[in-house]
């Protein structure tokens, strides 16, 4: 039978879902602050309107830390911003999460990782498999949290991961290649922000030195057809948030986004928020813009849906009756 475009909410309603981009910090929902200061945080900011873009990287990130800190102060903290962060995903169907915490926040509060890694794994609800990525700038390994960062690679079980995080204007520091190889030697997965406002370039150097095959973004791969070439042949992920991309002016308008071609070419993207906090977005409206902005028809949102479970570090078997989920949705209703 012939799709309805009008039904597109209810079809991405009903499909079966994962986050694989969001930050604990940036995912803060709003009615958190409210409830602990309602005289500051009761009125709407600007950059949380629907029209509001920011000028630069470092304004965001200073209006995230700024709100992230004025909550987070312990790990009971984390685990009541987890809590309700995984009641969101819930009601949207959302049936995996990959959420990362700052590195810097044991540092910023004076709190050890493992409490805050512990904080946000009690608060995993029943019908969600969620798996917890340390986040870690590009000029994290100081004196104080060089060894720490070496005890959660080695030494935390219950973390899954790390993600090269921060300012890609930031030198590649000497320590974060080799860092990065020991963590996958100890069994963690491992994930890159490269090619956000970073070049190509950085993208390359993700996959070829650091060995990772997520990559956060990777929005300007589309600049280098080498680069799109070597994540195609190395089977590279890239886990994409469009309205983080438009807000932040990583594309200056829509029709410039590249996730379309990258679907073209058969790379392997998925759609997460990124920073609901900063952006005031949910996942169901990432993919809304995904048919309305970036034109996608439904069949690409359901392989949109079908990667994140392709990639999600679960059970086969789970894995696989997520994606049959997804292949009946598709039958239903086109």
């Amino acid at each position: 039978m012939n799709f309805d475009p009008s039904a597109i909410p209810q079809f991405i309603e009903k499909l079966p879902k994962t986050e694989t981009h969001l930050h604990i910090e940036g995912a803060l929902p709003w009615h958190l602050l409210e409830l602990k200061n309602p005289q500051k945080f009761s009125k709407k900011p600007e950059f949380r309107k629907d029209d509001f873009r920011y000028s630069s990287f470092e304004q965001f990130e200073s209006i995230l830390i700024d709100h992230a800190l004025a909550f987070f102060d312990s790990p009971e903290s984390y685990y009541t911003a987890a809590k309700a962060i995984f009641d969101i995903h819930l009601q949207q169907n959302v049936k995996y999460v990959e959420i990362s915490f700052h590195a810097g926040m044991m540092e910023f509060l004076n709190i050890p990782g493992e409490e805050i890694l512990s904080a946000i794994r009690a608060a995993i609800p029943r019908g969600l498999e969620v798996r917890v990525f340390l986040g870690i700038s590009r000029n994290a390994y100081t004196g104080y949290l060089g060894p720490k960062l070496e005890e959660a690679i080695k030494d935390w079980d219950e973390l899954s991961g790390i993600d090269l995080h921060g300012l890609e204007t930031l030198p590649m520091e000497n320590w974060t290649e080799s860092f990065w190889v020991r963590a996958s030697e100890y069994g963690k997965s491992v994930k890159a922000h490269a090619g956000e406002f970073g070049p190509a370039e950085n993208v390359r150097h993700a996959i070829e030195k650091l060995n990772v095959r997520r990559i956060q973004h990777g929005i300007r791969a589309i600049e280098d057809k080498e680069v799109l070439k070597l994540a195609q042949d190395k089977g590279v992920i890239f886990d994409i948030c469009p309205i983080s991309n438009f807000k932040l002016k990583v594309v200056n308008n829509w029709n410039q986004h590249p996730l379309p071609a990258f679907m073209d070419r058969n790379l392997l993207c998925t759609i997460s928020t990124d920073d609901p906090l900063s952006f005031n977005n949910s996942l169901s409206q990432e993919y809304e813009v995904c048919h309305k902005r970036l034109g996608l028809n439904s069949l690409q949102l359901a392989k949109l849906a079908w990667n994140g479970f392709e990639v999600a570090d679960l059970n086969p078997k789970v894995r696989m009756d997520w994606q049959k989920q997804i292949k009946i949705l598709e039958s239903e209703w086109l």
